[in-house]
């Protein structure tokens, strides 16, 4: 692997780059909560060869939006929960839209 391509992975959002204890630490809660939502179904880690697990920038955010349920006195079931029905509302919202403005744009006729 090059330096470019290692370099280049620093912005992707779905690179595992954190482990448990700095992923625990960036989102102030302990490696128990990231096992919890592990457990739950909400995020998936990714195993280093060494079988530790590793965390990326986009799994850090969905975590952050769990722990916040929590803390405001969700169970970590339902907010997992949540999380998810609030992602997939976004996704349908992302298609709904994409769709609009494909249909809503004019239909050019190749027939001369």
């Amino acid at each position: 692997m090059t330096v470019e391509n290692s370099l280049g992975r620093l912005d992707d959002d779905d690179y595992p780059a954190y482990t448990m204890g700095r992923a625990a630490e960036m989102l102030g809660t302990t490696p128990g909560f990231l096992r919890a939502i592990g457990e739950a179904r909400l995020i998936t880690p990714l195993r280093s060869q060494g079988g530790h697990r590793r965390y990326s920038r986009y799994q850090l955010k969905i975590a952050a939006r769990a722990r916040e349920l929590v803390d405001q006195g969700t169970p970590v079931e339902a907010a997992c929960r949540i999380v998810i029905l609030e992602d997939q509302l976004e996704e349908a919202q992302r298609i709904n839209e994409e769709l609009r403005r494909s249909t809503a744009e004019p239909q050019t006729s190749t027939d001369g």
